[in-house]
């Protein structure tokens, strides 16, 4: 039989469980076992006892009086004739505590003067009663406070004993030692072969220190990687650590951000304070900007101390302040080096910038090989062909792409993980999940139909457009109705004037597409809209790819930077030049939207063709797009467009009379 694992609560959750069950079983029994029961009769009754000669005793106070009634004759033979031993103390002392009264003194005003004189003929036996001095009110009130206070720092130590608010200054850093069995390695670091090479010098000078301080060299004391989320900043610094074997510090900049203020620069003074106890050693701060932000252009404007502010003062005191031969190295990571301050930049403290952009087609496919290293693999995966598929990918993006492919085999319940495994699950981190159940009626199914054929016909026949993989209606992600799926060849670092031309009318084929078919636009368009626009006003204010403003730029802000006392810049020209932009604007979306009509109407039966095969299969994958567009015209005999406004359109060759 299998063994069947025990499962219940951790000991030390046990342990204050049962603490707390036990705190609560005393005070109960203290409060209705323990307790005195002492009866307070009113003043009237007190005087009727005492002239029937009922009050045995008296104690006299300043605010009360307290006392003992006598027993009748027919209790005290009760109790003479019960058990011996300890039943009768007990049975004795549970009815004497029927006996005991306290009675509220009158005010002064009203003092009874005759009280003492009765009690005398009364054969009382009364005395006075004096308040209680320090060491009462210390018995009474502090040490049961200071107990109490004891208790619940102890469970407090025992439920959360790395966040005690005892320790609210200490820092936060997890600490991977440099034996841990789980260690990254540079060969975990793919697709950022330039980054890696920066940092192994750092390596190299934490194990042969002399190599480099023979010749006089120092140690970079800061080291900031920058680069796009997902890129690999926070993996290259654990691989420096692994391969360096020395102890790592690693943190979040948000780890030091409390709400009181003064705690997050003594988590910094505590954190250099321990690295240089166990140098040589990394300490490394993700996510830097959540504490090096900027404190000019209104970042740090709270009318009084900051915290974020002080934080980042102390950080700048302790990277100045510790001796780069102790070898504590500073590594840092962040995708917005445009808001951190300009003296956490400067050398001396970040002597070293790594820049991680997106990996191309080369480190894709090398990410590829790391990621599918533990996957079984179908013989027809080729990686170097998903790296051709995925640009732009980030190496968290080719993670995902990886794991959601093993996912859809597991799902399908094959074997291996085959090709047609990654490219749907590419299409999933692109376009998000696939609705197959949302219900279109027919009507908007044929608009989306032509919406999609029109983006597809458009950037076939189009310079600068890329390559159209799939065509698809079937809805995918948030609001997407359909989609066509376009990917370039090859690695693009610039894009000339006609390429983003051809962008432009690719994106305004949809619409144009639903005007010619259906005769209607629809709201469909609006994300290829947003698109064409922000294309359209890049090319006039930041690429200067304009007729009547050419090579000038019109970037509202120079620099998101600005020294302390500065402010940023704002917009440098006049009302008149921007008119001038929003008419270019204008005029090269309006160019663009004519050229898109022009090809489909020359187009209109692939139009109508591939609309309709659409509507029946839903997906065109690239194959069957080329059986019924063919194959593309060459690039000489494609409709050209001029900057001037004017439209000079070639009448295209058709596919067939091509040789």
């Amino acid at each position: 039989m299998d063994k069947v694992q025990k499962t219940g609560l951790p000991k030390r959750t046990k342990f204050t469980v049962y603490s707390i069950i036990g705190i609560a079983v005393l005070l109960v029994v203290q409060y209705f076992f323990l307790r005195p029961h002492v009866r307070e009769i009113s003043y009237s009754q007190f005087r009727d006892y005492l002239s029937k000669g009922q009050v045995e005793k008296v104690q006299l106070a300043t605010d009360k009086m307290s006392g003992m009634l006598k027993s009748s004759a027919s209790q005290q033979q009760t109790d003479t004739s019960g058990g011996t031993g300890l039943l009768k103390q007990i049975e004795t002392a549970r009815k004497s505590e029927g006996l005991e009264f306290e009675v509220n003194s009158l005010p002064e005003n009203m003092r009874d003067e005759n009280l003492i004189k009765d009690l005398q003929a009364a054969n009382v036996d009364y005395s006075g009663k004096t308040e209680g001095g320090m060491l009462e009110f210390f018995l009474s009130w502090i040490l049961p406070i200071v107990v109490i206070g004891g208790m619940w720092v102890f469970m407090f130590r025992r439920m959360a004993p790395n966040n005690m608010a005892l320790n609210i200054g200490k820092n936060k850093a997890k600490i991977y030692a440099k034996d841990e069995a789980s260690k990254v390695s540079f060969r975990d670091v793919a697709g950022v072969d330039e980054a890696v090479d920066e940092v192994k010098e750092v390596v190299e000078f934490l194990k042969n220190p002399k190599k480099y301080t023979r010749l006089g060299g120092k140690l970079p004391r800061g080291i900031l990687l920058v680069g796009p989320p997902g890129t690999g900043k926070t993996l290259l610094a654990r691989a420096v650590a692994g391969e360096a074997q020395v102890p790592f510090f690693h943190l979040s900049g948000s780890d030091f951000v409390e709400m009181f203020v003064g705690v997050g620069a003594s988590r910094v003074r505590d954190l250099f304070a321990e690295a240089k106890s166990k140098a040589p050693c990394i300490i490394f701060i993700d996510e830097i900007d959540a504490i090096g932000k900027s404190r000019a252009g209104g970042v740090f404007i709270s009318g009084g101390m900051d915290e974020r502010e002080s934080t980042l003062n102390q950080l700048l005191v302790e990277m100045d302040g510790f001796d780069p031969s102790m070898g504590v190295i500073l590594m840092a990571a962040t995708n917005r080096p445009d808001v951190l301050d300009a003296a956490l930049l400067r050398p001396g403290r970040f002597d070293r910038q790594v820049l991680l952009d997106r990996p191309d087609m080369n480190g894709r496919r090398d990410i590829f090989k790391v990621h599918t290293r533990a996957l079984l693999l179908d013989a027809d995966v080729d990686v170097a062909r998903l790296a051709s598929q995925t640009p732009g990918f980030a190496g968290s993006e080719i993670a995902n792409v990886c794991n959601e492919a093993a996912l859809l085999a597991a799902r399908y319940t094959r074997e291996k993980i085959t090709m047609s495994d990654f490219e749907e699950a590419i299409e999933r981190v692109i376009g998000g999940l696939e609705k197959k159940n949302k219900l279109i009626n027919d009507r908007e199914r044929r608009v989306i139909a032509y919406h999609e054929s029109g983006h597809a016909i458009v950037g076939h026949f189009t310079p600068g457009a890329d390559p159209v993989q799939k065509v698809s209606i079937v809805p995918r992600g948030f609001g997407a109705l359909g989609y066509t799926l376009q990917m370039p060849l090859e690695d693009r670092y610039l894009m000339t004037q006609q390429e983003l031309l051809g962008k432009i009318t690719g994106l305004l084929g949809g619409r144009a597409a639903e005007e010619i078919a259906i005769g209607a636009i629809s709201t469909g368009a609006a994300n290829d809209l947003e698109r064409v626009t922000d294309i359209a006003r890049a090319m006039i204010t930041q690429y200067g790819m304009s007729k009547r403003l050419p090579n000038i730029t019109f970037s509202e802000r120079k620099n998101n930077r600005a020294f302390l006392g500065e402010s940023p810049l704002a917009t440098q020209y006049s009302d008149t030049t921007a008119n001038l932009i929003d008419e270019e604007i204008s005029e090269i979306v309006n160019t663009c939207y004519v050229q898109a009509k022009t090809l489909l109407t020359y187009h209109r039966d692939k139009l109508e063709a591939l609309a309709g095969r659409l509507l029946t299969k839903e997906v065109v994958s690239r194959k069957e797009l080329e059986e019924i567009l063919g194959a593309s015209p060459i690039l000489e005999s494609l409709p050209q467009i001029e900057m001037n406004g004017n439209q000079k359109l070639k009448e295209p060759v058709a596919p067939e009379a091509q040789a």
